[in-house]
């Protein structure tokens, strides 16, 4: 009973799908899903698909998302400021279907796309997106371009040499004399 308090303590910043029916089925039946996979890869191709679409699959990914937090503050590029050390990982944006852009992520935590740029490979944003277009996913939220000039790093670093006087009009860096 203490492990149910605990787990709707962690649900109080969903209270929007907490009231959707189809979400609400998918709280109290996801164990019944997973054991549904299971049967059915097993009656697909058998103790190989059961291993490799379930188990293999799943260590795959928990090590892939747990190392998010060490690798991808750790290596990157920082195109946003957010007072913190994470960084956007190509490699980790791949292999976690778009969450090693972790610097996006951070600085637009409420975005449900993390790859930003066009050429950042998110692949949870395309299922989102599937789903919006089916209906299933609505009132997906979106940084703004303003939002995204104000977080920009590129900007902070301008503005606070332009304080210092080490950039002159053209935006170049130029000696202070």
């Amino acid at each position: 009973m203490l492990f149910l308090l605990h787990y709707e303590g962690r649900l109080n910043n969903v209270g929007d799908l907490k009231k959707k029916p189809y979400y609400i089925f998918l709280h109290y039946t996801y164990p019944f899903h997973s054991v549904a996979l299971g049967v059915l890869l097993y009656v697909v191709g058998g103790l190989p698909f059961l291993v490799w679409g379930m188990a293999i699959r799943m260590v795959y990914m928990v090590h892939v998302t747990f190392s998010i937090n060490s690798i991808c503050h750790t290596w990157g590029t920082q195109v946003w400021d957010t007072g913190d050390s994470s960084r956007n990982n190509w490699l980790f944006g791949l292999l976690a279907h778009g969450e090693g852009w972790h610097n996006n992520h951070h600085a637009f935590d409420y975005s449900a796309r993390q790859g930003l740029e066009w050429w950042q490979i998110d692949t949870t944003w395309y299922l989102i997106r599937f789903l919006q277009a089916l209906g299933l996913a609505t009132e997906v939220k979106l940084p703004t371009e303003a939002q995204k000039k104000r977080k920009a790093l590129y900007n902070k670093v301008i503005n606070k040499k332009e304080k210092l006087g080490t950039v002159g009009n053209n935006g170049k860096l130029q000696a202070v004399k």
